[in-house]
């Protein structure tokens, strides 16, 4: 139980990186990207095929995010220049992106068995942390900036933020690069802690990612940046302790997990609006009793008035 729990914080932490990517598209842009599912192995790939040629693991990192950034900069470019449909531009680039990989990779899977990687000589647990933090940070002082506020208000009113002369193409564009590169760069460290990338790995990430979102919000809520970053941050850690409990329950199988990440999404959608319901309900009892007690006590002074007349 207590590894089951320290390895779930630890993919939590890896993760974390995928979850601020699908932030940036899901909430501040509020553009359904698809092409998260290809730029995570596209990461994972660049990072394998680098760091197994003897290139620095750290090197490796950092091209595997600049080539996420390239993934989602099509996406952008396809979506604002080709004006093609959000979704339509995500699945394409997503399509894509699988032969990409394979490109990269040459064959299905790149085994780092016996490479140095970034986990070779330091646990995750001593050095996430701190990466995750400040990365973090460094979102919060981005979206404060003039081109950050540009960039969130693209995604809540792009109409307006456009008769102040900002150019919401450069910004949309920008956001799903930015977002991309967050996705390969989790890609390129879950292929190191994994020691192995391969064609697939990157199948069904944007529902764990939005799971992440969901559900930190749900708990942590996301009233403004600083709140909404952290809450995904830990909603990413939260998601993985969940799954960690739910594949140790005996009749579910390690094959489940696709099955159990839909139904945890699907509980966090639908726990808010069970939670207003239950709230709205309780209110109107309230609202209720108390005009009923307000409509005794004026019939309790109208017969102490006519027994005083």
């Amino acid at each position: 139980m207590y590894n089951s729990l320290i390895g779930a914080l630890e993919m939590g932490l890896l993760y974390a990186f995928m979850a601020l990517g699908v932030y940036i598209t899901f909430r501040i842009l509020d553009f359904p990207d698809l092409t998260v599912d290809g730029s995570f192995t596209t990461g994972g790939a660049i990072a394998a095929v680098m760091i197994s040629s003897g290139y620095s693991p750290l090197l490796a990192t950092l091209c595997a995010m600049l080539g996420g950034m390239a993934a989602g900069m099509c996406t952008g470019l396809l979506h604002t220049k080709g004006k093609i449909n959000g979704l339509l531009s995500g699945i394409l680039m997503m399509i894509a992106l699988y032969s990409i990989n394979l490109r990269i990779l040459v064959k299905p899977n790149v085994s780092l068995m016996g490479d140095d990687t970034l986990f070779s000589s330091m646990n995750p647990l001593l050095v996430m942390p701190f990466i995750v933090v400040l990365v973090k940070i460094l979102m919060d002082l981005f979206l404060r900036t003039d081109l950050g506020l540009a960039l969130r208000a693209t995604g809540d009113n792009s109409r307006m933020i456009r008769s102040f002369g900002v150019n919401t193409d450069t910004t949309t564009i920008l956001g799903i690069s930015l977002s991309n590169g967050l996705v390969a760069l989790s890609g390129a460290l879950i292929a190191q802690y994994s020691s192995f990338a391969d064609a697939s790995m990157g199948i069904g990430m944007i529902v764990i990612g939005l799971a992440s979102v969901i559900i930190g919000e749900a708990i942590f809520g996301a009233k403004n940046v600083f709140r909404a970053t952290l809450a995904v941050l830990l909603g990413s850690i939260v998601y993985r302790i969940v799954v960690a409990l739910a594949l140790r329950v005996s009749w579910l199988k390690a094959s489940d997990l696709k099955l159990i990440t839909a139904i945890i999404v699907i509980i966090a959608l639908v726990f808010p609006s069970v939670q207003r319901y239950v709230k709205q309900k309780s209110t109107a009892r309230r609202r209720t009793a108390e005009l009923a007690e307000l409509a005794q006590r004026s019939k309790q002074r109208g017969g102490a008035a006519n027994v005083e007349a």
